[in-house]
């Protein structure tokens, strides 16, 4: 019996090993934040690099809120592990400011993808004297949104 006992823990290892495999997280969908805002993603090409728009539940400015453009970048590396990193920029359509954003993308112990980031929002300002009011910081967490298919 005791020679059997490495040869036993090889196999339950090997066939174990399986399930500990990390889900992959994709970008590409449609996505909302705590907040309520909504954000699509088309496609990553092979570089990495993806569009998508993006419709905000928040606002600052009293102009009305419309789609807005977005543009990113994913880390593509061996070592990725399935959760990338990734960063995407918002350009206001509807005000005179533009949002970054840097997060990485996990799936947790539910099988359920999310975006965790954090962003720096900077508006317009008429002079340097105000600049200390221009920056904005934060964080989001987005979920996957479901089909309605």
């Amino acid at each position: 019996m005791v020679r059997a006992t490495p040869f036993l823990l090889l196999l339950f290892l090997a066939l174990g090993a399986h399930g500990l495999a990390v889900k992959k997280c994709s970008l590409t969908g449609r996505w909302v934040n705590d907040l309520g805002s909504n954000m699509t993603i088309t496609s990553v090409n092979a570089k990495g690099v993806f569009a998508g728009s993006y419709h905000t539940a928040v606002t600052a400015t009293s102009n009305e809120i419309q789609l807005s453009p977005l543009q990113g970048s994913m880390q593509k590396s061996p070592n990725q592990k399935g959760q990338p990193t990734f960063g995407f920029t918002v350009n206001w359509s509807f005000s005179d400011s533009i949002t970054v954003f840097t997060g990485q993308c996990f799936v947790d112990e539910y099988g359920k993808e999310v975006l965790k980031t954090m962003w720096l929002l900077r508006s317009h300002v008429e002079n340097i004297k105000n600049d200390w009011k221009a920056t904005r910081v934060g964080t989001n967490v987005f979920t996957r949104l479901q089909s309605l298919e």
